[in-house]
């Protein structure tokens, strides 16, 4: 594992040693800041890495705390890509906080409209089914799709929306959706 620019020098969570002792072969990068472990991985490695983390008795991270979806277009020191997941993960038996990160890179120019085959990783709902919704809201968000996923549909915005909003590049005031849809008063209702 490499030290980022960013990151600090002390790099001693014990779970980055086993995870780098199972994956020698594979390319991986770590940091700390404040306090919090961060495991960045390639997209392709994802899963291997999340099931061991989950079964490997010295890590046992059996709590799948939160699943969130960053858009780094702009950002000054970005350049591994532009959106990032990031998995935070609990051991609940040690009380210990880990977070896995993935970056990802938009192959298409698109506006967010398109189905882009760069922006996919494995769904991690078999390891942790409460998965389930925060992948969902992953993708209505910010267009990132889940292999394997068993319902990945829109889950804040109705299904025909044109876009993801939480995308940096979403304009602030939309794109006309509150002019064209349909109210409903009432009376109608």
């Amino acid at each position: 594992m490499t030290n980022s620019p960013a990151a600090s020098p002390n790099l001693d969570h014990p779970t980055f040693r086993l995870v780098k002792d199972r994956f020698a072969d594979r390319k991986l990068r770590a940091t700390e800041f404040r306090g919090q472990s961060t495991l960045i991985v390639e997209a392709g490695d994802l899963h291997a890495v999340m099931s061991f983390l989950r079964d490997d008795p010295r890590a046992k991270y059996n709590f799948l705390s939160d699943i969130a979806g960053i858009d780094y277009l702009n950002y000054p020191t970005a350049t591994i890509g532009r959106f990032a997941v990031v998995y935070n993960l609990v051991s609940l038996d040690r009380d210990d906080r880990f977070f896995v990160k993935v970056f990802l890179d938009p192959s298409l120019a698109t506006d967010g409209i398109e189905e882009d085959p760069a922006l996919y990783l494995d769904s991690v709902t078999d390891l942790w089914p409460g998965a389930e919704w925060m992948e969902r809201e992953v993708f209505d968000m910010l267009g990132i799709r889940f292999r394997g996923h068993p319902d990945l549909r829109r889950i804040l915005m109705w299904e025909e929306y044109p876009a993801h909003p939480l995308r940096k590049d979403y304009p602030l005031r939309g794109r006309g959706e509150r002019e064209r849809y349909g109210v409903i008063d009432r009376t109608s209702a």
